[in-house]
């Protein structure tokens, strides 16, 4: 092996020894004591507290900590990791997840502000539209809906998914 190959192979070694470190900080592991015997509420803050350390900078994982915490009745814990994702760097899905939080929690409102969010920084994403039309659809912004589903139709006129998330729209079906 030449110098390097050593290097590099040092180099891996060292970050898998960091990550794993990083991996196992106290109180990111479950123990059965964070929720056996725990009244629900402890319960919930226990795992919620791992839940965060497990989750680290990773946008998706912690806007599921903070979906849990805003739709528990939490809003302001849930709210806050939302706006921290939300100061670094955030993808449309991030955008899409969110409102999705949102609509579960009644929030049209700021769904559709997060939703418009996600199609402004990819407007061709058909899976994106054909979700964002049957949320509005089923909030009664028909003629939204259908500009959407036509968007997203006009790209993709045979996948299955988006006509799922359109038919069941105009039945009362949320998208999945």
């Amino acid at each position: 092996m030449n110098g390097k190959h050593v290097a590099l192979a040092l180099a891996v070694f060292v970050l898998g020894v960091v990550v794993g470190v990083a991996a196992s900080a106290p109180g990111s592991k479950v123990e059965k004591g964070m929720y056996a015997g725990q009244s629900p509420k402890d319960a919930a803050a226990g795992l919620l507290a791992a839940a965060a350390k497990q989750a680290g900078k990773g946008s998706w994982e912690n806007i599921a900590v903070g979906r849990v915490y805003y739709l528990s009745g939490d809003k302001a814990q849930g709210q806050a990791i939302f706006d921290r994702v939300f100061a670094g760097k955030v993808k449309k899905d991030d955008f899409m997840r969110l409102g999705r939080v949102y609509v579960e929690a009644k929030e049209w409102d700021k769904a559709k502000a997060a939703f418009e969010k996600a199609l402004a920084l990819d407007p061709k994403d058909e899976g994106n539209l054909s979700e964002v039309g049957a949320w509005y659809n089923l909030h009664g912004d028909r003629a939204k809906a259908e500009e959407y589903f036509g968007r997203a139709f006009s790209r993709k006129p045979d996948e299955v998914w988006y006509t799922v998330n359109a038919a069941g729209s105009y039945v009362g079906v949320k998208p999945q």
